[in-house]
């Protein structure tokens, strides 16, 4: 794989959940609460293959406020496992995006390559969810495109679509970094655009919070630390 040359970018767009917020600690601290006792055989990586599943079937469905998929999702999971879950129970965990914690090396390194590129943010998620995920990140976005604005999810290229849209760049200034094969790779190498992996799953087998999905990413990172000091040295 030939290295990138990162000066021939003017903007990095991001993905969010699983790239710069834990996500998956997220969704396994909201979904081990709901479950109680009833879920203590399953394992971690289990209850986030079941969880990976519901959330791309609600997703790829009419549009519905990203706290419905994850109140949903959860009610999927726990039916599969033969669990009752009470409307409160997915209500909170609907709304548990905002006390998704940042990974320990997002801020800094996002802080370090505002320095040298212009920043933006494409994710699935409500405006006002991720109005707080973005207080923990410490940084302003010169974009934001979320699911709400989008009408839609990703792996729809209409996402995509927005963002550049708003951007305004030729997709060959434009580098999207993201850890989601499915969601953020498949569908930006299909418009062209040039696309950084976050392998924050390096360590692990499979493929957690989202559904198997292959890509060929131009360049692979295990975390944001280790990619500012080679895009911004």
């Amino acid at each position: 794989m030939t290295a990138l040359e990162y000066g021939r970018f003017e903007a990095l767009t991001f993905d969010c959940y699983g790239t710069l917020i834990d996500w998956e600690a997220g969704i396994l601290a909201g979904l081990r609460e709901a479950l109680g006792r009833d879920g203590l055989e399953v394992s971690d990586e289990e209850l986030l293959e079941r969880y990976a599943a519901a959330e791309a079937e609600l997703e790829a469905g009419p549009y519905r406020p990203y706290r419905e998929v994850l109140a949903g999702g959860l009610e999927r999971v726990a039916a599969g496992l033969g669990v009752a879950v009470g409307p409160g129970a997915a209500a909170r965990f609907g709304g548990s995006v905002e006390a998704w914690p940042a990974f320990p090396d997002s801020a800094a390194a996002l802080a370090r390559l505002a320095t040298r590129f212009r920043l933006g943010v494409l994710t699935n998620c409500d405006d006002d969810l991720f109005a707080a995920s973005n207080h923990r990140l410490g940084v302003a976005f010169d974009w934001i495109v979320t699911a709400q604005q989008a009408r839609g999810y990703k792996p729809r290229q209409q996402n995509f679509e927005l963002l550049l849209d708003r951007v305004g760049l030729p997709a060959d200034r434009i580098l999207h970094v993201a850890q989601s094969l499915f969601h953020d790779h498949v569908p930006a190498k299909a418009m062209a655009l040039h696309t950084v992996w976050i392998d924050r799953r390096h360590d692990r087998p499979g493929f957690g919070a989202t559904p198997p999905a292959a890509a060929t990413p131009d360049a692979t990172f295990h975390d944001m630390a280790s990619f500012a000091a080679a895009a911004a040295p």
